[in-house]
């Protein structure tokens, strides 16, 4: 297992990518705008890239975590996501996402929350790593 990416949302993708520009040199490796959401993946230009940061553009006044915003770790297989959901529901937790088939860039994934309430991404077949 490893992690392949943090997802933030952002007030404005523009400024927080050219903040990690800076400071990380990460750059905007693929980029798309899904149900009116802004979102960027922020690289170093490997070919799949190994580790990202996404950034998802979404206004907001407090920073409340959004359902969406999450670590996401790489397995080998989906039956690795089907057995983190079922983990998931054996020890009584709100998974957010059910397994699902996001496509070729998303890959198939869940997400689960742990104790404190952050989201895990399990995720199979994603572009990454």
């Amino acid at each position: 297992m490893k992690c392949t990416h943090v997802a933030l949302q952002v007030r404005d993708l523009a400024r927080s990518a050219a903040f990690y520009a800076r400071y990380c040199r990460l750059r905007i490796i693929h980029e798309r705008t899904e149900n009116g959401v802004h979102v960027a993946w922020l690289g170093w230009g490997e070919d799949p890239p190994k580790f990202v940061i996404v950034l998802l553009e979404e206004p907001y006044v407090r920073n409340i975590q959004p359902p969406w915003q999450h670590i996401g770790m790489s397995v080998d297989s989906r039956g690795e996501v089907d057995d983190a959901f079922a983990k998931s529901q054996a020890d009584g937790l709100s998974p957010t996402w059910p397994p699902t088939d996001g496509g070729p860039i998303v890959g198939y994934f869940c997400g689960v929350p742990d104790p404190d309430g952050n989201l895990i991404e399990f995720s199979f077949g994603q572009r990454i790593g």
